[in-house]
Formats: C-alpha cells, sequence, structure tokens
C-alpha cells in the first residue's frame, strides 16, 4: 500500500469536533478516493500485461522462425559438406 499519499496524522493540528455521521462520510469519501485509485492502478497493471503478453507472442514468433532458419542452414550446410567430400574424393580417384 501506498501511504505517501495521505496527510500525516499530527497531534499539533487541531481536529474540529464531528458528529459521527461527518465520521462517516469522510471516511465513505477517503475509502472511495482509495478504490479509484486502486481501480486505476488495476487498469494500468492490466494494460501493461496485455502489452507484455503481445511482446512475449512476438517473441515466440521470432524464435520459432529462428529454430526454422537454424534447422534449415544446418542440413543446407551438411548437404554442402556432402557435396564437396563428394567433389574431392572423385578428383582423386
Amino acid at each position: 500500500m501506498c501511504y505517501g499519499q495521505q496527510r500525516p496524522f499530527s497531534r499539533d493540528t487541531p481536529t474540529p469536533a464531528r458528529s459521527p455521521n461527518d465520521y462517516n462520510a469522510v471516511a465513505v469519501e477517503d475509502l472511495r478516493g482509495r478504490l479509484a485509485d486502486t481501480e486505476a492502478r488495476l487498469i494500468r497493471a492490466r494494460a501493461r500485461e496485455a502489452e507484455l503478453n503481445r511482446r512475449l507472442d512476438e517473441m515466440k514468433r521470432f524464435v520459432s522462425v529462428m529454430e526454422i532458419l537454424e534447422t534449415y542452414l544446418r542440413r543446407r550446410f551438411r548437404e554442402q559438406q556432402d557435396y564437396v567430400s563428394r567433389l574431392f574424393s572423385t578428383s582423386r580417384k
């Protein structure tokens, strides 16, 4: 919880006499404000989560493409090695 936005309690600050209804109204307003802050943080957190999920999916696709390329290049490399080996073996005969 973040307490930096609330005024600290001080015995030096006199508080006017209030009826119980005044205390309830103040408490309700305080809770409404805190709820609004919490909802705003939740909205931001959900948006951040959605962005991170989108980026994660993008990275997964990239890794998948890189794995496909790696497999292709390894196969081509082996084919080229075989080709060169056959060239050298036929030229020595």
